[in-house]
């Protein structure tokens, strides 16, 4: 198969949409396409004069900006090698990952800058600002040289103005060459480094094209960046397929609360909208169900013929919340609460569950919403093979293992993780437990790291007993814990609502026991949860949003 140049596609693109707007900081500034290219152009003057050479590692820590989207397409036009970083690791993070990755520069966002301490990180060379390129420290006379002169050599060489056949990029030698090192947040303490070929970028673009481009999202089309462009998902699939195609992309900037993302979808009205399963609950059960969890709605909705009319007006609301234009919502990065699930499927809300993993820049699994079926999380994305390792794919669950062009080259220095994680045979072993219908649905059990065993063996998903408890009365987050053989459920419980409605701690506790014995109905002997704990403050949780489930138990 003939897999062309990612690095060409990305110059394509911005010799195409040269007067299209490219990148805006939402109520800020906004990037035209050539307006990138000048600022790519800087960037690699500052590079090659400050010494960075292919393949050198540049890392980039901040919150999505236009100048972060900036900064990473010209690292990899340049030839070196990005080391995106999640903002919200701690400072420690940050100091061995760039120290790991032997990064020679870090880009770093306002909050970052004051947070870090450039004496931890020794192989640096230099540490950018990433809202104005300025230098935070300089350790070469080259580097400082190379800044402070800038214009003047960007002056130099062009000294009419820069043009489209000025565009000139570095184009990868192979498709196995490495893009990125992508550390995963990982909910096991040490992260891993994931090394992302180019041929990972362009088939996870390539499949984007398939499923949405080609149809849906319109080149100059609004799209909203509410993911970390540092987290594959978001780099995947708010960013790099957009820019390639055309798009204009909005950034949040600011943490993203449900009151400043409604607002944005309100103004911005993106065509595709790419989420994790949190801001859609919470947008769903705060702005949502409290309109139609009261008697009246449920009567209507219980009357066949009113019920269809209520629920298009419904499914119209829940659109509108959304900003009206897109044509789907794709969830994915951790498992769906099955309440909002089903609620969004019973009004023929547009949305559908893919899965994936750093190790596959991320897209494995996925199926367009009008065919999807619920609980699944779909079937194999295209340039990949997915399959169930047990001897009963379709009733036994077992380990999902996929392979294809976006799985990794391996884990960086550390060859003892990629072998047990990468089989002889190209299969990834994803750590996840699931089952596939014959029609290749894949259903997500939970980690294979947090099953449980019972007294006689019997396989428990703390995953699928949390699912049904975060559902019920009062119930924010819970985290599922296996304490001398018998369950015990650690719940967070909304204290917002539990103040505006006047209860006591007492008035939760015996909340949470009548939740307890309500869900013990619904469980087999050995999934019966004998004990619930109240925990004071919510669940301490990776950027991608998932429990750090290793504190708890």
């Amino acid at each position: 198969m003939e897999i062309p140049s990612f690095n060409q596609l990305i110059q394509q693109s911005i010799i195409k949409n040269w007067d299209l707007d490219a990148l805006t900081d939402y109520k800020g500034a906004t990037l035209q396409y050539h307006d990138v290219a000048r600022k790519i152009e800087k960037l690699h003057i500052m590079f090659e004069n400050s010494g960075v050479v292919k393949g050198d590692k540049i890392a980039l820590c901040g919150r999505n900006s236009a100048n972060w989207a900036t900064a990473f397409l010209a690292t990899l036009t340049y030839g070196a090698v990005a080391v995106p970083i999640l903002h919200e690791f701690t400072a420690d993070q940050i100091h061995n990952i760039v120290e790991h990755s032997e990064a020679k520069l870090l880009f770093v966002g306002d909050v970052v800058a004051t947070t870090i301490d450039p004496s931890k990180m020794p192989g640096l060379e230099g540490i950018i600002y990433i809202p104005d390129y300025s230098l935070v420290i300089s350790r070469t006379d080259k580097l400082t040289y190379a800044r402070e002169h800038l214009n003047e050599m960007y002056g130099h060489k062009f000294p009419k103005y820069f043009r489209k056949e000025h565009v000139s990029y570095y184009f990868e030698q192979s498709p196995d060459e490495l893009a990125l090192i992508n550390y995963t947040s990982g909910t096991t303490g040490f992260s891993k480094g994931v090394m992302i070929p180019y041929r990972a970028l362009w088939s996870n673009y390539d499949f984007a094209i398939d499923v949405i481009g080609r149809n849906h999202v319109k080149p100059g089309s609004n799209t909203l960046s509410i993911l970390p462009m540092a987290h594959m998902y978001g780099m995947a699939f708010e960013f790099i397929f957009e820019f390639l195609h055309g798009c204009h992309i909005f950034y949040l900037t600011r943490v993203p609360s449900p009151a400043i993302i409604a607002q944005a979808f309100a103004d911005i009205k993106p065509s595709i909208i790419i989420a994790v399963p949190l801001v859609i609950e919470k947008i769903i059960k705060k702005k949502v169900f409290p309109k139609i969890q009261n008697n009246r709605m449920r009567l209507l909705l219980n009357m066949p013929v009113i019920s269809k009319k209520v629920k298009e007006k419904i499914c119209e609301q829940v659109v509108n919340a959304f900003g009206g234009n897109f044509y789907e919502v794709i969830i994915g990065g951790a498992a769906f609460n099955q309440e909002v699930e089903q609620f969004l499927k019973s009004i023929d809300f547009p949305y559908t569950v893919g899965y994936g993993a750093t190790e596959t820049a991320p897209i494995i699994c996925y199926h367009d919403w009008k065919n999807f079926a619920t609980g699944s999380c779909g079937r194999a994305a295209i340039h990949m093979e997915v399959k169930i390792d047990s001897p009963n794919p379709a009733n036994i669950p077992g380990e999902i293992l996929t392979r294809g062009l976006n799985v990794m080259l391996g884990y960086y220095k550390n060859e003892e993780a990629t072998a047990q994680t990468l089989d002889k045979d190209g299969w990834y072993h994803t750590g996840d437990l699931g089952t596939m219908d014959y029609e290749g649905n894949v259903f997500i059990k939970g980690r294979s790291k947090n099953m449980l065993l019972g007294a006689s063996g019997q396989n428990i998903y703390p995953e699928e007993i949390e699912d049904r408890l975060n559902s019920m009365a009062m119930v924010v987050e819970s985290v599922v814990v296996q304490r001398n053989e018998k369950l015990v459920a650690l719940i967070y419980p909304d204290y917002d609502e539990a103040k505006s409605m006047g209860l006591s701690n007492e008035d939760l506790v015996n909340i949470m026991e009548q939740n307890r014995q309500a869900l013990n109905q619904t469980q087999p002997a050995y999934c019966k949860i004998t004990a619930v704990e109240l925990q004071e403050e919510e669940f301490a949780k990776t950027p991608k949003k998932s429990i750090k489930r290793y504190l708890y138990t």
